[in-house]
């Protein structure tokens, strides 16, 4: 600092020392005109080496989350062993001799709603017979029935089935 070659400024304490740009020589208008090219030609080359980064970081993206061969050779012998447990059950299915037959299964769906047609009318009864009871009674429904010992098909979650 003292022989010239660079320069000193104080900021309360702290010194601070740069390069004196008085002592380099000044560029040309020809040069910072070069210069502005050759940053350009570098930003462009630098947005193209960007660009192919991200796309390879892509890819590399895309190769990492798919598959190995070597899973896929697991994967596809875990399938076909599915395969073949599907099929074998299939065939079992398909030579079982116990089948229902229609007329069989027409006479079950037909008690079914001969049964389902007298709960809902003996249900119908009972709820008749116990609210006239109720109306004459000094105390609450639920009250009647906990005395009494009637339990509902609402108190089992039970639900008359649909038609």
């Amino acid at each position: 600092a003292q022989q010239g070659r660079v320069r000193e400024k104080v900021y309360g304490k702290q010194k601070i020392y740069f390069a004196d740009q008085e002592q380099l020589p000044a560029a040309s208008d020809a040069e910072l005109r070069g210069l502005d090219g050759e940053i350009a030609a570098r930003s462009a080359q630098l947005q193209a080496v960007q660009q192919s980064c991200r796309h390879m970081e892509a890819e590399l993206k895309d190769l990492n989350s798919s598959m190995t061969t070597p899973e896929i050779g697991r994967e596809i012998e875990a399938l076909r062993k599915d395969c073949a447990s599907y099929t074998e059950k299939l065939e079992r299915i398909k030579s079982a001799t116990n089948h229902v037959t229609p007329e069989e299964k027409e006479k079950v769906c037909r008690e079914q709603q001969l049964y389902r047609r007298e709960w809902r009318r003996r249900k119908r009864m009972a709820t008749e017979l116990l609210d006239a009871i109720l109306e004459g009674y000094p105390k609450s429904k639920k009250q009647f029935f906990e005395e009494v010992g009637i339990e509902t098909d609402e108190d089992h979650g039970v639900v008359l089935p649909a038609t």
